[in-house]
């Protein structure tokens, strides 16, 4: 065993992107993370690229590192073999709405009938304590909803979602560090309790950290839209030859640039003077650079700004970081062999621990992969086994 959080059983009840990435954080730290799959399985396992059925990427990218057991809960033995598991675990996360659960006869207060120091985690679109609170919800609808669309359309234009299934993760952050806090709470005290992780909520709070700017006053003393992130010429520089991002936050930074660009004469201009003037002349500022970065090429800006110890990098695809040299150096995408899907790559947990290491235990299991396994552990007999899963995994 391995990881800091290796005594620990998890039980997951969720599907798509968002609980998934969640509970894959807890396994990545050593969780036994047990995914609860309906008989046809989680749909991420039929999107994108496979080589077999119901082994996405997008299921391969986030489910290491946990086991698999199908389950008809519409069943009663279903059902009963659900709450057997939670009486013997430590958390339980879903992210079907309250109400659902509650007709399925797995909301918190069922759940506290046979485990009452369960950490009981819902992930969902709105607080059940507001009047969206029935809504169904996705990462779109979240953006939209949330103002980062919105905030996105001060540079395009018009409201953009971004090309990243940020809420999805970012509430699934939230969520772990959520149930990581629950459970030390529960180490002290001996209570367990249920967390609320609502997008909605998640993702204002996420993106309205800059963006409340003067509508932190009351009254307001300005509008609520950082102008820094949302300035249209906020983004790459063309160089003579490609792309590069370089990012000149404090005076001494910019100090740096003017040197090494061959632009003194800017020090003295009031609108770079110092980071009140420059935020308020963002446009001005941004456009200048831009200008200036169009006269080298890319590798010549790298040099000269990593001379000035500017913060600057290449423009990256997703596709160039599988050759990244930091990355290589550091192997953070490896090559593993799947017991079914052949070599995939792997990625890495970002953090590490120098008392409890994290490794890749198990890759992303077939759909089913573990149920007889789980169902022995947890004291059934084979006559038993088979009867429970007589309905076998069931690929869409």
């Amino acid at each position: 065993m391995s990881g800091p959080l290796s005594h620990l059983k998890v039980v997951d009840f969720s599907s798509v992107l968002m609980g998934p990435y969640c509970t894959m954080l807890l396994s990545d730290m050593g969780a036994d993370v047990i995914k609860v799959e309906r008989p046809s399985g989680d749909s991420t396992r039929y999107i994108g690229p496979s080589r077999n059925k119901g082994m996405g990427s997008m299921f391969l990218n986030l489910n290491r590192n946990k086991r698999s057991i199908t389950l008809d809960l519409k069943s009663e033995k279903g059902k009963n073999v659900l709450l057997k598991l939670l009486k013997e675990s430590d958390v339980f996360v879903h992210s079907l709405r309250p109400h659902t659960m509650k007709k399925l006869g797995l909301a918190y207060d069922d759940i506290l009938e046979v485990n009452s120091k369960i950490i009981y985690c819902g992930l969902y679109g709105f607080s059940k304590d507001g009047p969206y609170r029935a809504r169904p919800a996705y990462d779109d609808i979240i953006q939209a909803g949330s103002g980062i669309a919105a905030v996105q359309g001060e540079m395009a234009g018009e409201p953009q979602y971004l090309t990243s299934l940020m809420a999805d993760k970012t509430t699934g952050l939230i969520g772990s560090n959520a149930i990581i806090a629950a459970l030390l709470h529960r180490e002290r005290s001996g209570e367990g309790q249920e967390i609320e992780v609502p997008m909605f909520e998640s993702m204002v709070s996420f993106s309205m950290i800059e963006h409340m700017y003067g509508e932190t006053f009351s009254p307001p003393i300005g509008n609520s839209i950082y102008p820094r992130a949302a300035s249209p010429y906020r983004k790459p520089y063309r160089t003579s030859d490609g792309y590069i991002s370089a990012m000149m936050y404090n005076d001494k930074q910019w100090l740096s640039f003017f040197e090494v660009s061959g632009k003194e004469h800017l020090k003295d201009d009031a609108r770079f003077k110092d980071i009140h003037a420059r935020t308020q002349h963002i446009d001005f500022v941004y456009k200048t650079v831009e200008d200036i970065m169009e006269t080298r090429t890319t590798e010549e800006w790298l040099t000269l700004l990593e001379q000035g110890d500017i913060p600057c990098v290449r423009v990256n695809r997703p596709e160039d970081l599988f050759h990244d040299p930091h990355l290589d150096a550091i192997n953070y995408f490896e090559e593993v062999e799947h017991p079914t899907e052949g070599k995939i790559k792997n990625i890495r947990f970002p953090a590490s621990f120098s008392a409890t290491a994290t490794d890749t235990r198990r890759l992303a299991p077939r759909l089913g992969e573990h149920s007889e396994a789980i169902l022995r552990e947890m004291g059934y007999d084979e006559k038993e086994i088979e009867g429970i899963l007589e309905q076998g995994p069931q690929y869409i």
